[in-house]
């Protein structure tokens, strides 16, 4: 049975958490601020582990703005210069990062109260929202639903959103993986400081090359000879074991099969895998390089940069503003819809 709770209030409203637990023992806890994923607890040889990042109150999660496990959106990523045509009409949007637009801007859905349900016989939860026409200036009012479904190590994510006019939708599961997180009361030893020496491979020959302010210049480059490339398994390191910081989309390849992951991770002690499946164009790799917190975490450490590893499938971001990237303009024939699994476990 799928276990609810109060985990805090926002502005009138309760915040009520979900845990979800599957037969191999893994229990993750869903809440409705954001539709986020809070903590994600996957069985090892000393217990219960924590893999991503959170908070054991709710107030962090309004206080810090690095998106802690929440869907993010309207449009995920950035927009340069936080508008865009549509119909030969521009929208001003709500600008959050300089001159432009990240995650659907400040007031986005990482930041509304969802209404949650669960199911008991299928071991998910639903959260809905409904995005008024203009908000953070998109145009449209689209009905949004994320649903949450844990079998075994697998958990299936399905977003949708159905608009009522044409409108730019593009969204974002933005958990901080971390894969070894030894807890400091069940292991009694220091918790992994950073994602440093966790083993990720990409199965992305391309990826889009970004300009100062982090925005897609439109180009599509090879990975080949570059730091970009982890088609074969590496750690984030360069050569001399310093971090190489990264925030940049990746082009999977369009004819890949949906029965193979689109990107993995090995822990740091090689105790746990993360396998990543996913519908999208595209995957955006940040390695948490500007985190910083204040709060306690999940684990009894203040996050720091290279704390967490976001694993972002996506469409590709700017596609506003470059055409020749596939569309994100949904339509009432024609809404949104996105699949996705994450798979976290032991390694055999």
């Amino acid at each position: 049975m799928i276990k609810t709770g109060i985990f805090g209030t926002h502005e009138g409203q309760k915040i009520v958490q979900a845990t979800l637990t599957s037969a191999a023992g893994v229990e993750i806890d869903v809440f409705n601020y954001g539709a986020a994923i809070r903590d994600w607890r996957v069985p090892v040889s000393e217990g219960l582990r924590s893999v991503v990042l959170g908070f054991n109150t709710f107030e962090p999660y309004v206080r810090h703005g690095a998106y802690f496990g929440a869907i993010v959106g309207r449009v995920a990523n950035r927009i340069g210069g936080a508008k865009f045509l549509l119909g030969g009409q521009e929208f001003p949007l709500a600008a959050n990062e300089g001159n432009n637009i990240l995650h659907g801007g400040v007031q986005g859905l990482h930041h509304q109260v969802w209404n949650l349900a669960t199911n008991d016989g299928d071991n998910s939860v639903s959260f809905t929202h409904t995005s008024a026409h203009l908000a953070m200036g998109f145009p449209g009012t689209i009905k949004f639903e994320i649903l949450y479904r844990l079998v075994g190590s697998r958990l299936e994510i399905k977003l949708s959103g159905i608009p009522d006019c044409p409108t730019p939708i593009s969204l974002a599961q933005h958990n901080y993986f971390n894969l070894g997180q030894k807890n400091t009361v069940l292991a009694k030893t220091v918790p992994a400081k950073t994602i440093l020496d966790h083993k990720l491979c990409i199965a992305a020959p391309h990826y889009a090359p970004v300009d100062a302010d982090l925005i897609p210049t439109g180009d599509i480059r090879p990975v080949e000879n570059s730091r970009f490339d982890f088609q074969e398994p590496k750690t984030l390191r360069n050569t001399e074991g310093q971090a190489w910081d990264y925030d940049i989309n990746y082009v999977l390849d369009a004819k890949r099969s949906a029965s193979d992951p689109v990107a993995q991770v090995i822990g740091p002690d090689a105790e746990l895998y993360l396998k990543l499946y996913s519908d999208r164009p595209g995957v955006q790799l940040y390695n948490g390089a500007h985190i910083a917190t204040k709060s306690i975490g999940l684990t009894g450490q203040k996050y720091g940069a290279y704390s967490g590893l976001c694993l972002e499938d996506q469409m590709l971001p700017a596609a506003l503003n470059n055409p020749h990237f596939p569309s994100i303009i949904c339509t009432p024939d024609n809404p949104y819809h996105h699949w996705c699994e994450i798979e976290i476990g032991q390694q055999e």
